[in-house]
């Protein structure tokens, strides 16, 4: 369904919410308000961002991993989530902004980041709990949008969640091997899920009433849920799965509820949240630093990528034989 043009604005705001209340997919040429495009630049970003400085607490350990088939595992799981970082900032630029401009605002703290990745892998325990709760979370936080009323937002997450999903296994794959073995390894698995389990509910934002984006983010159908939903399928979710692995959620208040069907559970440290979103977070500082320095010593690949597609563009290129 595409828009219709009428002359004035309120026409224009009633046929676009019109477009989004049917399910239908709002395109790039379609006409839509401001503060759609705004806040769609807004997500979409934060999200790339996301992807691209949560390669940092596990790339670390790249090095570092116990055999070659967990090095391997792992080196897909970070190429994996640099390729999700692109999908966002293309998706992002069919709304008008540029991916150098996206990065620039990042590194130069305009925009932010998940709160998540602002705290470090300590051991390599780490890597499978933040496969299991760091991207669970992103799971059920994620497929909701799959059904986002922007198209190209809405299509670039269908093959990010199946790939969510892939990590989120091989992350409990690693912590049901880890459980198996020795009392240190099983204690350096706990350590982990005590220090992550936290932050993975904070992931989900703050509680309703707080979020000061979630009631127009719903209208117009870019979320479906409230962050507290979210952050209660998350938990009704995890808690199985810790039984079934064997470690405890550090949560005294974490229990069934029979009346309401689903678990109640304790108050994250929303102070704690603010603080890491504000760059006061344990890791804040070096994951920037990480990411400028990155994109400070990319600069020469650019210029030549640049400078390469300007000379095939005029076909002065040189063509490799047997190159497409």
């Amino acid at each position: 369904m595409t828009l219709a043009q009428p002359a004035d604005t309120a026409a224009l705001e009633q046929d676009f919410q019109s477009l989004v209340e049917s399910e239908s997919r709002v395109e790039p040429r379609d006409w839509m308000p401001d503060a759609y495009r705004a806040t769609l630049i807004r997500q979409i970003a934060q999200h790339a961002h996301s992807e691209i400085i949560g390669m940092q607490p596990e790339g670390v350990w790249i090095s570092k991993a116990p055999t070659l088939r967990r090095k391997s595992v792992l080196l897909a799981k970070v190429q994996d989530e640099a390729g999700h970082g692109l999908y966002l900032y293309a998706a992002a630029e069919t709304l008008g902004v540029d991916r150098a401009e996206l990065t620039e605002n990042l590194i130069e703290g305009r925009q932010k980041y998940s709160s998540i990745f602002n705290y470090p892998t300590l051991s390599f325990a780490d890597v499978g709990v933040i496969g299991w709760l760091v991207d669970g979370a992103a799971i059920c936080n994620q497929v909701p949008l799959c059904r986002a009323s922007y198209g190209p937002y809405a299509r670039a997450m269908i093959r990010i969640c199946k790939e969510e999903s892939f990590h989120q296994r091989q992350g409990y794959e690693l912590l049901m091997t880890m459980m198996g073995g020795s009392r240190m390894q099983r204690d350096s698995v706990q350590d982990a899920v005590n220090r992550w389990w936290w932050p993975s509910l904070m992931m989900f934002g703050p509680p309703e009433g707080a979020s000061p984006n979630t009631a127009r983010s719903m209208a117009w159908r870019i979320k479906r849920h409230t962050n507290d939903e979210l952050r209660q399928r998350f938990v009704d979710m995890t808690v199985p799965q810790a039984d079934r692995l064997g470690v405890e959620l550090p949560d005294p208040e974490l229990r069934w509820n029979a009346d309401r069907g689903a678990h109640d559970f304790g108050t994250p440290n929303w102070d704690e949240l603010y603080e890491v979103v504000r760059g006061r977070g344990p890791c804040n500082a070096e994951r920037i630093a990480h990411r400028r320095r990155a994109h400070r010593e990319g600069d020469w690949v650019r210029e030549a990528a640049t400078a390469h597609a300007a000379k095939r563009a005029s076909g002065t290129a040189k063509v490799v034989r047997g190159a497409p």
